[in-house]
């Protein structure tokens, strides 16, 4: 699981960002009218494509966009451990 990856799907989801403005550092709060639709759109996606769910709290922790991408990966190494 690799971060250019992850931020390939939150484009998918995000049509409004392009591609060369979101990196790994970027606060995705800065370039997305962020509300609570926009963090179920993400949550959701992580949950169709990484089958974890994250929670609000762990959305509301995270400043970047690599912050959100390291949450989500260790719920998929720690679930992939656990089967």
């Amino acid at each position: 699981m690799k971060v250019e990856e992850f931020i390939k799907k939150i484009v998918e989801e995000f049509p409004d960002l392009e591609k060369e403005v979101i990196t790994p550092e970027m606060n995705f709060r800065d370039h997305v009218e962020w509300d609570s639709i926009n963090a179920l759109v993400l949550i959701a996606m992580v949950n169709v494509e990484y089958d974890v769910i994250i929670s609000a709290q762990e959305l509301i922790n995270a400043a970047t966009v690599n912050d959100v991408f390291l949450v989500v990966k260790k719920k998929v190494e720690d679930k992939a451990k656990a089967a």
